[in-house]
Order: C-alpha cells, then sequence, then structure tokens
C-alpha cells in the first residue's frame, strides 16, 4: 500500500510553508503481480515437441522376406569413412565388372542431385502413383551415425518413398575399400 507521512507543516509562528510530504510506495504487490503474471504464461504456453521422421521397421516375427526388384530401377548409396558418399545403379557384380562405383558427398549438388536425376530418368509407375526408383542405403563399419541421419534427411528432402536400409555384402566392400585407403 502508499503511504504519505504527514509531519503537520512548521510549528514556528509566522507565515506557514508549504507542506513537505514524504512518499513510500510499497512495491510488494506490485512484485506478487509480476510473479503472478510470469507463472501465468509459463503454464499456458505450449512446449515444442521434437519433430521426428517415421521410419517403418520390418516386424521381427516373419522370417526375412526378399523381394525381387529390378537392377535397372535400382541406386544402392554406401555410406563410407569421412561423410563420403558411394553410390551406383544397378547391381554390385554389374559395378564391379564396369568400375562404376561413384563418390560424392551430402551437399546439395551431392547426392541430392543424383538422387533427382536418377528418380527422373528411371521414371514414374501410373498404376502405383509413384516414381519407380528403389534406394538401397548400406552403410560402412567405418560410417558415423550421423551419416545414416543425413541420407534419411535426403530421402525426406527428395520424395524419396521406396528406399532400404541394408547391411553390405562381401563384393561391395571390396568396391569401397580402394576408396577408404
Amino acid at each position: 500500500m502508499a503511504e504519505i507521512a504527514d509531519d503537520g507543516g512548521s510549528k514556528k509562528g509566522g507565515k506557514k510553508g508549504p507542506k513537505k510530504n514524504s512518499t513510500k510506495v510499497d512495491m510488494t504487490p506490485m512484485v506478487d503481480l509480476g510473479f503472478l503474471l510470469i507463472t501465468f504464461f509459463m503454464l499456458t504456453t505450449t512446449m515444442s515437441k521434437p519433430k521426428t521422421m517415421e521410419l517403418n521397421m520390418p516386424d521381427k516375427s516373419q522370417e526375412d522376406v526378399k523381394q525381387d526388384v529390378k537392377a535397372s530401377q535400382t541406386i544402392t548409396v554406401i555410406l563410407g569413412k569421412d561423410d563420403a558418399v558411394y553410390w551406383f545403379h544397378g547391381t554390385a557384380t554389374e559395378t564391379k565388372e564396369k568400375d562404376a562405383l561413384a563418390k560424392t558427398d551430402f551437399s546439395a549438388s551431392g547426392i541430392r542431385k543424383v538422387i533427382l536425376d536418377k528418380t527422373k530418368e528411371i521414371g514414374y509407375d501410373q498404376d502405383k502413383k509413384m516414381y519407380k526408383i528403389i534406394i538401397v542405403i548400406k552403410s560402412a563399419e567405418t560410417a558415423k551415425y550421423k551419416n545414416v541421419v543425413d541420407i534419411l534427411d535426403e530421402m525426406h528432402i527428395t520424395g524419396s518413398k521406396r528406399y532400404a536400409i541394408v547391411g553390405l555384402d562381401d563384393t561391395e566392400k571390396e568396391l569401397i575399400k580402394k576408396y577408404e585407403i
């Protein structure tokens, strides 16, 4: 509460001078109001929820089911050490014979451009209403977890709907050995 102290003015005879009033303002209610407002706004705001990418994994109770896909519709992306990305079109056997393994990176002009170009090249399936391309993602032992997250982000950015994460086989290990020396 506000207090006004009145000393009653001067008691000496003669002219009365102006009253000197001392004012004190009690700030306790203002501080209480400030804390109430802070508490109110903290409790009524919505906390931001972490954004996650949905990743569908196969049911472990089912047996390993392999789907046959055309090699002409497949691109294999191999994640290597030092943020390197290797890719080839078709199967590893064909690539080994042709020595067509290409190296790129995670930039917009790197693997993203490769995926977009190959998606256009392979074409669109009118019946299924989706692109025909299938991207097989493989990770070498020397790759970082961050690289897997980055390639999944690229799948989302490029709008690739059909991709799979599988392990490296011996042929592909031999293919990237010469690049990772």
